[in-house]
């Protein structure tokens, strides 16, 4: 798993920055300011959570492996529904998807729990 959950996290922080690009660049004229900044706040949480894939990648050989797995895949589902549901929103303008947003943000918050009890665990 240490090798999955280190390969999603290089292809989410890859995607991050292309994300990131694709708002600054390609939707700067093209979407009103709240919907690109909504954009780059899902590009921005992507990064920051596929960094975390990687640091459980790294960890989970030293930490406790159930939770930690728990980590990743937490980490993995909150991208998906955090910031897949801002980029469909602000590319779609379909405001319902902003209800999605919150069971992301409560997966990454569970993720780094997690992350935290192996450690204390260990």
């Amino acid at each position: 798993m240490e090798r999955i959950f280190f390969i999603a996290g290089s292809i989410s922080a890859l995607i991050a920055v292309v994300a990131g690009a694709f708002g600054a660049h390609g939707l700067k004229n093209k979407l009103a300011p709240d919907l690109l900044n909504i954009f780059e706040v899902g590009a921005r949480y992507q990064m920051y959570h596929a960094i975390g894939l990687i640091i459980v990648a790294i960890a989970s050989g030293r930490l406790d492996s159930a939770t930690s797995l728990w980590a990743g895949w937490l980490f993995i589902g909150g991208t998906i529904l955090f910031s897949g549901s801002l980029y469909a929103l602000s590319l779609t303008g379909t405001r319902w998807l902003g209800a999605i947003t919150p069971i992301g943000g409560l997966m990454f918050i569970a993720g780094w729990a997690c992350l935290a009890w192996a450690a204390w665990q260990r």
